[in-house]
């Protein structure tokens, strides 16, 4: 089940898109990702979510922040209230605009500091999600500088959220400046990575990559080790365990089918790489997480 890229809507005039999505039926299982942060707050809404390789429960007023490129969905199971809506109140913004604001703001500490953990997904403690509300709320009635401000307003109070929860285990690891600075690195990367996230089901080889970035297979596994912070092997095992919760949580297909489909020919290789990284069988983990 591979994430389909979203395009988001085009806001030339302001620094955020917001979305504000209202669903009689409920939230549909649509794992995608994007390369803006995403702030989703769920109301009268409870069921599943999924971000990165983690899923886990959610309620009615549910707040997460999700990273640049972390593949993610909402999965509804039921309403707090029947007659009323699933609502989710969503806030995009580009990386680009948080980095620039955060480089030339000291103050913005904090919210750099959150933003760095966001790359794996945030969850904020429910105090947090209920005190952020009526700001989130009040940033949907509002246009221009009004907005603005209102937004760093909002992430300077999530900053101060001890009780905030990273989700993802494995996720996309932002560029350093020196990778920025070299065009050439960076399309090798992209190269890479696009490979491994179209093909990840099918036999990865290294020689293949480095043939693929025009580099020698050190010399490609060092690149990638270098601006992501993982080997090839362990990125690939993380994004194939990470597929393999979707399948487990949101189908009732035998395991070895899930298997097959995120690319393990050995449901023994699979039962002892899902174990290392979910410390628990897949068995148990389809049990523990699918009510």
């Amino acid at each position: 089940m591979k994430p389909y890229l979203e395009v988001l809507p085009n806001a030339d005039d302001a620094s955020m898109v917001l979305l504000n999505r209202r669903l009689e039926e409920g939230i549909p299982f649509q794992w995608h990702h994007h390369p803006a942060y995403e702030l989703t707050l769920t109301l009268n809404s409870r069921g599943q979510r999924y971000i990165g390789d983690h899923i886990g429960q959610y309620d009615d007023i549910d707040l997460v922040l999700v990273g640049p490129d972390l593949p993610h969905t909402w999965h509804s199971t039921g309403k707090v209230q029947q007659d009323q809506d699933h609502v989710a109140l969503v806030i995009w913004f580009q990386p680009q605009w948080a980095a620039a604001l955060c480089q030339l703001v000291v103050e913005f500490a904090r919210i750099t500091s959150l933003l760095a953990q966001a790359r794996a997904g945030v969850a904020f403690s429910h105090a947090a999600a209920c005190e952020a509300r009526p700001v989130i709320e009040q940033l949907f009635g509002q246009q221009g500088e009004a907005r603005l401000l209102t937004l760093l307003q909002l992430l300077s109070q999530l900053a101060a959220d001890s009780q905030r929860q990273p989700l993802a285990r494995h996720y996309p690891q932002p560029q350093s400046e020196q990778a920025l600075s070299r065009p050439l690195q960076q399309g090798r990367l992209q190269k890479v990575l696009a490979h491994l996230h179209q093909h990840y089901q099918q036999p990865v080889s290294i020689a293949g990559l480095a043939e693929l970035a025009a580099l020698s297979e050190s010399g490609v596994q060092r690149l990638f080790r270098r601006h992501t912070g993982m080997t090839l092997s362990d990125y690939l095992i993380g994004l194939r365990i990470g597929e393999a919760c979707a399948l487990l949580a949101a189908t009732d297909k035998p395991i070895a089918w899930v298997a097959d489909q995120v690319g393990y020919r050995s449901l023994a290789n699979f039962n002892r790489q899902f174990r290392t990284l979910k410390a628990m069988t897949p068995r148990a983990f389809r049990q523990h997480y699918v009510r």
